[in-house]
Order: structure tokens, then sequence, then C-alpha cells
């Protein structure tokens, strides 16, 4: 499927397309995962006044079990015409057949981050022994039921050499976000992607975790092969990954992935 990102710049600079967009518009029905979240919600207004289409939006996980999981969702044969989530989670549902590979595009980078509750000490996490540290002297720590969390319960913490300290004072937090559970004080450090930490109130960032440590994660964003608003759908994911959105992914502690014109 080709995304017409040309023709949908030029309608954000102003041109007007010849048909009437009471004609053209359509409704855009999207399921997103909380990583690009933030910034999708900044940029669809700028999308919907630009193009006259509706776009209608169901939040949840990239993958797990719970009720509102992207997989979940399908599997109960929720309608979805684009897909925003985790680029591995996306490229499974491509594999089960529910995602056009051909429409796929990767949107933006996001490291995982620490959060601590706002005011509280922030620890020295800048390098391997310090990210060390600050989880052994942890009393709690969250972290989600997404990818970044599955890094840090089965990678992260093994290759810190701290996996056993970790039993019994760090958990998953499924169906809410992290920084909500540190928040209200019921976890001392959060892990998940920066710009899932951001935008919730009553945290403070502490920074990413280090670089030999980290994993990034891609966002991507591709059509359901059960679209009815395919062609609209590709419309949204060309803006969202075009120069005229990465200032805003760019401000939600996502790293956008720049394509070529016309690609």
């Amino acid at each position: 499927m080709t995304i017409a990102r040309g023709w949908l710049s030029a309608l954000l600079v102003g041109v007007t397309l010849a048909l009437p967009a009471a004609v053209q518009a359509e409704e855009v029905r999207v399921m997103i995962s909380g990583g690009f979240s933030a910034a999708y919600k900044q940029l669809v207004p700028q999308f919907e006044r630009a193009t006259g289409h509706t776009v209608s939006t169901a939040y949840g996980p990239s993958m797990g079990t719970t009720e509102n999981a992207i997989p979940v969702r399908l599997a109960r044969g929720e309608p979805v015409d684009v897909l925003i989530m985790v680029g591995e989670a996306l490229t499974g549902l491509t594999e089960q057949g529910k995602a056009d590979k051909a429409s796929r595009v990767d949107l933006a980078r996001s490291p995982i981050g620490i959060a601590v509750r706002a005011g509280a000490p922030k620890p020295d996490i800048s390098s391997v022994d310090g990210l060390r540290a600050a989880l052994l002297a942890a009393k709690s720590i969250a972290y989600s039921d997404s990818a970044s969390g599955v890094y840090v319960e089965k990678e992260l913490f093994k290759r810190l050499g701290i996996e056993e300290e970790m039993n019994g004072k760090a958990r998953m937090i499924p169906a809410e976000p992290v920084a909500a559970v540190v928040a209200r004080g019921d976890a001392e450090l959060g892990f998940q992607q920066i710009s899932e930490l951001l935008p919730v109130a009553g945290v403070e960032v502490v920074g990413p975790i280090p670089e030999s440590v980290q994993k990034i994660t891609i966002f991507a964003a591709g059509i359901s092969t059960k679209a009815v608003s395919a062609k609209a759908g590709a419309d949204l994911i060309a803006f969202l990954a075009s120069a005229q959105a990465a200032p805003v992914i760019r401000k939600t502690g996502l790293d956008p992935i720049a394509h070529p014109a016309g690609k």
C-alpha cells in the first residue's frame, strides 16, 4: 500500500483538494498503545482540521492479555483501520494476517527511563553502576506489562546481576501507567518508556537508563487487513511520519524517524 505523503504535506500548507471535504470525509478508527499516545493526541486535531476526516481512538497496550490490550481487542472483533504500537508487536500481527505488511511505517524510537514521585530524591542512574545501586537501594520498583517492562524483567535485571535481589520488590503493573503507581507512592522507582512517564502528573523523570543497557523500542503504524477507511488511514500514518509532526513527537520524549519525501 502506497502512503501518499506528498499530497498530505501539500494539504497541510494550504492546498485545497478538488473535491469538497464533506464528500471525502471519513472516520478513521485507530488502536494505539501508550508510548506514542502523547504525541498522537496533539497531532490528531491538526490532521482532522486539514483533511475533514474524523479519528476515533481506542487505547491499550501493544501486548499482554488485559481487557484493553490491542491483541485482545482484535481477537474480540473490534473494528480498526490503523494500528499504532510497538513495532515487534505489529510484526506479530502482520504474521497473523491482521495487519498489512506493506503499509507499515516506523514512526519513532523510544528509550526506557525511570521516574520517581515528585519531590523525591533522584538517584544517579547515569552509569550502569549507579543504576544498579539505585535499584538495590529502592524499597519498591514498578515496570510496565508492555515492551519496556518485559525487557526489564527478562533481561535488564539479569544483565545487572541483581535478578535475585529484585524478587519481592519489583513487580509488573498491568493495565495502568507505571507513573501513576509511582505518583501515589505505591512504588519508589518506575520503569517505562520516557514518553509514557512524562505526561503523568505527580512524578519526575530521572532520565533514561544508560545506553549500554538501554533498549530502544520502535513505535510503528500500519493498516488493518480489515480496514474500512484504508486510504484515510494511510493518510493519517503519512502525517504522523511527516516532518510537520516531528517537533511534537520529539517534545513528548520520542526520537522521530525521518522518511524521504514521497516514501
